[in-house]
């Protein structure tokens, strides 16, 4: 590994930040004063590279400490950790949360994506902007969805300091958003998580039954209400009578992807390779998904006890909760959650008093919607670059750090809990022969009581949205995101489930159901999905890389010639899909064209 060191310096506040994290350096190669070090001593071969997954971390303390990522500061971490620094720098600038140039200790992000551009975004910068002016301290960032949907519109701000300091503020006015920024400390407190659940406190929940019920920082609350059950169920069963339940209950990914649980972690758990990771992907970036992060910060407790669960069945000893660093709450309350569950005998050597070990590491994302791909997720956490890898092998063979990985998002991993607490057979009796159980829904735009919402599969589209009360004027509504598709007005007989939505030329996704009436400016709100792809490919392919840029320069060209005609800009947009959904490495390329397809095909969106 060939090293080559800037002359840059760091700072004190930063080599302060870097070694809260690593701890003081142990040898002059490291960057301890010569006088008390030996400069001839470093680690080396298995010792450094075991160490390369801190660099997301170190990367997280000094733009925390300090605001952004400077030369002397970099070159310090990658010292510490024996990374080159052109790696490191790669990484740094992978993510939207890291800056490698000066800007203000604190930033403001206001979402400028689908359900916060319907909702008034654009005015809301405009208003930000010119309030605080320049000068103010105050790095204003148009941002991707910040996953408060329901909330909309959203703003984040983030002060760096020790210890960094957030607030957000959604919905957001000009008055509060610039309060948010200036005196985060002094921002209204958010609303309880239980807000984002209309249906909260009602009989029949299964996913959301407690979410408003139980206090979120309380463990004996938590258990109270049914909490633990589920994991001495799973003791009595032993780890193939766990994977048995979750295989008969018909249990699918909820991500999307709707693979079967159980086959994933039964191909994990016969693995001879040791040892086995769990991952938790609470990485949801999709424009308008939420859910995850309600059941994060109403009901902690139920993730950490499902992990449990899951790597004990998958023989896991170590998991690691990849989560979105845009959700600060949901990052105080799962610290607050796993370190009372390691108190209280939960979590560590003896769980239970059972002889099983498992602990759980939590990973802050950066902002980069491809790390929700799991093998991207996987890299990020090794310290490299967000980039998907090419499969096979599968993550249950080769998964993070190349050993055998199971990779569940939260909603998935929290309906465990139901199956080994009625049975396998009664969960399986709930929605359809072929999409099993309940599904949590995300509901916003243009409807009265925007939120999360747990139905069981089979129910219709009408169903959900009678519940969410659909404003008059329904123009569309898009299913799945960014990356699914859109369906007219006269479509909402459409069954939700996995082959429903199949069937009627859509996807359900992980459950993204946006509402548009004929207020939203449609060509306007293409162009902004095609601009979200565009910022968000890895650009390490390139169908996907240039395709995405193809894509949103063909739009613009479209929406800046009203009335002109679009058929040369439609058929080469046809064209580029189509090279997409074909060649790209993973899911991001492959689904950039489905939303703008299904909108000139189903909606008619340029006639």
């Amino acid at each position: 590994m060939d090293l080559h060191f800037g002359d840059s310096k760091p700072t004190d506040e930063e080599r302060a930040a870097v070694d809260a994290l690593l701890g003081p350096p142990e040898s002059s190669w490291e960057g301890a004063d010569r006088s008390d070090a030996d400069l001839r001593w470093a680690r080396g071969g298995r010792e450094a590279r075991d160490r390369r997954d801190l660099l997301l971390p170190g990367l997280h303390a000094v733009n925390d400490r300090i605001g952004w990522i400077s030369d002397g500061a970099l070159d310090y971490l990658c010292r510490r950790l024996t990374v080159p620094p052109a790696e490191a720098y790669g990484v740094a600038t992978f993510y939207a949360m890291f800056s490698v140039k000066p800007r203000p200790a604190t930033v403001l992000q206001v979402c400028t994506d689908l359900a916060c551009a319907a909702a008034g975004a654009p005015e809301l910068c405009a208003g930000i902007e010119a309030r605080l002016g320049p000068g103010s301290g105050v790095s204003v960032e148009r941002s991707p969805c910040l996953g408060l949907c329901e909330r909309a519109p959203a703003a984040l701000a983030i002060r760096a300091g020790d210890p960094v300091r957030t607030a957000v503020s959604a919905p957001a006015t000009v008055e509060e958003a610039v309060l948010a920024a200036s005196a985060p400390d002094s921002a209204p407190e958010e609303p309880p998580a239980a807000l984002a659940v209309p249906q909260a406190g009602q009989d029949g929940l299964m996913l959301l039954h407690r979410v408003g019920v139980v206090d979120p920082a309380s463990l004996d609350d938590y258990r109270a209400h049914g909490g633990y059950t589920a994991l001495r169920r799973a003791f009595e069963l032993g780890p193939a009578g766990v994977i048995r339940e979750v295989t008969d209950s018909g249990l699918v990914g909820r991500g999307g992807a709707a693979f079967p649980t159980g086959r994933k972690w039964q191909a994990t758990a016969s693995q001879p390779d040791h040892p086995h990771y769990l991952v938790c992907n609470a990485d949801e970036s999709e424009p308008g998904t939420f859910k995850d992060r309600v059941l994060m910060e109403g009901d902690p407790y139920a993730l950490v006890e499902a992990m449990t669960i899951a790597a004990y069945a998958t023989g896991a000893h170590r998991g690691h909760l990849y989560l979105r660093g845009e959700y600060p709450r949901a990052l105080r309350r799962l610290e607050h959650a796993i370190a009372q569950a390691r108190a209280r005998g939960l979590l560590g050597d003896d769980i239970l008093g059972q002889g099983y070990a498992f602990d759980i590491e939590i990973r802050r994302g950066a902002g980069a919607y491809i790390c929700g791909e799991e093998t991207a997720l996987f890299n990020s956490i090794e310290g490299y670059r967000g980039e998907p890898r090419s499969k096979p092998p599968f993550p249950v063979e080769k998964g993070l750090f190349g050993k055998p990985t199971v990779e569940n998002n939260v909603e998935t991993l929290v309906n465990v809990l139901p199956i080994l607490t009625i049975g396998a057979p009664a969960y399986a009796a709930i929605g359809t022969d072929r999409s099993t159980g309940p599904k949590l829904y995300c509901v916003s735009g243009s409807v009265e009581r925007p939120g999360v919402y747990e139905l069981p599969f089979g129910a219709t589209l009408g169903d959900l949205l009678g519940l969410a009360g659909v404003r008059e004027g329904l123009r569309a509504v898009l299913l799945g995101g960014a990356a699914g598709g859109f369906v007219r007005a006269d479509e909402l007989d459409i069954p939700l489930t996995f082959e429903g939505t199949r069937e009627a030329g859509t996807t359900l996704g992980s459950g993204v159901v946006m509402a548009f009436d004929d207020t939203v400016p449609l060509p306007r709100l293409l162009l902004r999905i095609a601009e979200f792809f565009r910022d968000e490919s890895c650009g390490q392919c390139v169908p996907c890389r240039v395709g995405t840029v193809r894509q949103e320069e063909a739009l613009h060209r479209i929406v800046e010639r009203t009335g002109a005609d679009a058929a040369g800009d439609i058929a080469l947009l046809r064209e580029v899909g189509r090279a997409m959904r074909d060649a790209s490495i993973c899911g991001l390329g492959q689904t950039a064209w489905n939303a703008v397809e299904s909108a000139i095909d189903r909606l008619g969106a340029y006639e």
